[in-house]
């Protein structure tokens, strides 16, 4: 009864392919119009998903650090005389001269005032901005609770 079913159902549906174990059924699909938006949800689940991650990936980790690359790239072409300022290999130094041309800053570090040529990529932040962005940030929150109501009753 079981082989006579799977017959009837093979002749059917599909095609019927004899193998050492068994009997393997491939379905054939109509032409019609109803299989094409079977092949597009088929075509959107095999690529939905790949193109799903790669966007969050993109989301996640490459535009956050192209967003840092770029202001630290701007903190570089930024640094002015007298900019407190860290290397990439953990130099503290205070910036004595920039050339624009050569895209390189001269640093004086120590007591003993060595001078040091660095590339301007090798800086790695400018504590003498951040200090500055910090005191301002500072002033602009002491300035919102000031407005805000203390919750004291008016006299009346």
């Amino acid at each position: 009864m079981n082989q006579k079913l799977k017959k009837v159902l093979a002749a059917m549906t599909g095609v019927s392919i004899a193998v050492p174990m068994g009997t393997l059924t491939a379905y054939a699909s109509d032409s019609s119009a109803g299989a094409s938006g079977g092949t597009a949800a088929a075509l959107f689940s095999t690529l939905g998903l790949p193109i799903l991650l790669l966007v969050f990936l993109y989301l996640i980790m490459i535009r956050p650090q192209q967003k840092q690359e770029k202001e630290t790239r701007e903190m570089q072409k930024n640094l002015q005389v007298g900019d407190e300022v860290v290397t990439i290999g953990g130099i503290v130094g205070i910036v004595l001269r920039v050339e624009d041309a050569t895209e390189t800053v001269v640093l004086e570090t120590g007591s003993d005032r060595l001078k040091i040529r660095l590339k301007q990529d090798a800086i790695k932040e400018n504590v003498t901005a951040m200090e500055q962005a910090a005191a301002a940030k500072a002033e602009k929150d002491k300035k919102k609770t000031s407005l805000l109501p203390t919750g004291k009753p008016k006299d009346e």
